[in-house]
């Protein structure tokens, strides 16, 4: 059983990024169960998804991940990855973006959340960390919605999904508009390029 959760705010492109990952977990013959939860996402709220797959032939009965259970966190912002770091596996690997998105209560506060002693807290876990500076992987592609293929390009260099990139790459083809299928193809093969992961 392969468990990941992502995380990130509404808008980012989380739950699609699920979305793509059970695809191509499917695509390859497991069985797959999924679940979100949002908590006024499109308000710029937290949004959770969990990815269960029975990537040794068994049948998934729940869709949501345990704390302590998940094998891989995918983290479209540092402030997310911590607030759900429980669910992760203590030598799980976490993989997050880098910028963070400052929420409504810091602006009405004027209190100024910075990334820096987030990502430090998150790197000093037991497990593998993986923090994507993704502003000039951003710029490269030329569109700042590529955020969520550019994490799932990375989290896929990771080892843990069990999964081809050929297989990511048709779930990517088959779960978006063809319109976007050809950028997004695109920020896979410039992530792998420039971070040499493939």
């Amino acid at each position: 059983m392969i468990n990941v959760v992502l995380t990130g705010i509404g808008g980012q492109g989380t739950v699609l990024a699920a979305k793509i990952l059970a695809q191509a977990a499917q695509n390859r013959g497991y069985h797959v169960r999924t679940a979100e939860t949002i908590g006024m996402s499109q308000r710029g709220g937290s949004v959770v998804s969990h990815v269960r797959m029975g990537n040794g032939g068994e049948r998934v009965a729940s869709p949501l991940v345990s704390n302590g259970q998940a094998d891989i966190l995918i983290a479209f912002e540092p402030g997310e990855a911590a607030r759900v770091l429980p669910l992760l596996k203590k030598d799980g690997v976490l993989v997050t973006a880098s910028r963070v998105v400052q929420p409504v209560t810091a602006s009405l506060s004027k209190t100024l959340y910075e990334a820096a002693p987030v990502i430090e807290a998150l790197q000093a876990r037991e497990g593998k960390t993986v923090v994507v500076d993704e502003a000039p992987l951003l710029e490269e592609v030329g569109n700042p919605k590529a955020l969520n293929i550019i994490l799932l390009t990375v989290a896929m260099g990771c080892g843990v999904l069990g999964l081809t990139q050929d297989e990511f790459r048709q779930a990517v083809s088959e779960c978006l508009k063809p319109r976007f299928v050809e950028m997004n193809l695109k920020a896979i093969d410039i992530v792998n390029e420039r971070l040499g992961l493939v």
